[in-house]
């Protein structure tokens, strides 16, 4: 299981656009739900811009080889 984590894990870009952009998309999902009172919006809204925020990135994080150690002179 953990190796189809790390294959999964390689399909997420390594830069800040496109978790930027589905956080913006999910905003704008959740401002047409309260628009609209469809509470379905809100929810995917929300769930879309905890992705792009925390989730993504917090995998990429995790899944990544770990820093460069420095070494004091």
């Amino acid at each position: 299981m953990p190796d189809l984590a790390l294959s999964l894990a390689t399909l997420l870009p390594h830069s800040a656009g496109p978790y930027i952009a589905l956080v913006l998309i999910g905003f704008a999902t959740g401002i047409v739900g309260h628009m609209t009172s469809s509470r379905l919006l809100v929810a995917i809204g929300i769930a879309l811009i905890f992705l792009g925020a925390f989730l993504f990135p917090l995998a990429l994080n995790l899944t990544e080889g770990t820093p460069p150690q420095l070494q004091n002179r």
